[in-house]
């Protein structure tokens, strides 16, 4: 008999466990989507010539490695088929834990450094901004 509540309370251990593990994986995965997400496209002027976009896509991938609030990073040229992309090529999509991040991002000498860097290469610019839900 305190073999079998030993088996039955080791089973029930090890299910409470497995619930727990599921209940952090469900949570983790709403904290993971709970991210404000700081998308930014990019126009480049007709006198930009390759080196100089690749120059500054590099600089912009610096930048998480240089600026703590920065979580997640990446970024992508426009590959649509649809030509809706009102000639913006360059996506980059910054992911922030709160908006006190993304506003010290905005005001951080690094950001500020590269925006002086890029502006007289950029023709145009779309910025939004939004919580993933």
């Amino acid at each position: 008999m305190k073999t079998f509540l030993l088996v039955c309370l080791g089973l029930a251990l090890v299910v409470s466990g497995l619930l727990m593990n599921v209940g952090l994986a469900e949570k983790g995965d709403k904290i993971k989507t709970n991210r404000l997400r700081h998308v930014v496209l990019f126009k480049f002027k007709p006198e930009a010539d390759q080196a100089r976009v690749d120059a500054i896509v590099k600089a912009f991938g610096e930048l998480p490695s240089q600026i703590s609030e920065i979580q997640e990073y990446e970024w992508g040229t426009n590959n649509s088929p649809e030509n809706l992309n009102k000639e913006l090529t360059h996506c980059f999509l910054v992911t922030f834990k709160s908006e006190a991040d993304r506003d010290a991002y905005l005001v951080h000498p690094v950001h500020k450094k590269f925006v002086e860097f890029l502006k007289p290469s950029l023709a145009d610019v779309t910025v939004v901004d939004y919580w993933a839900k």
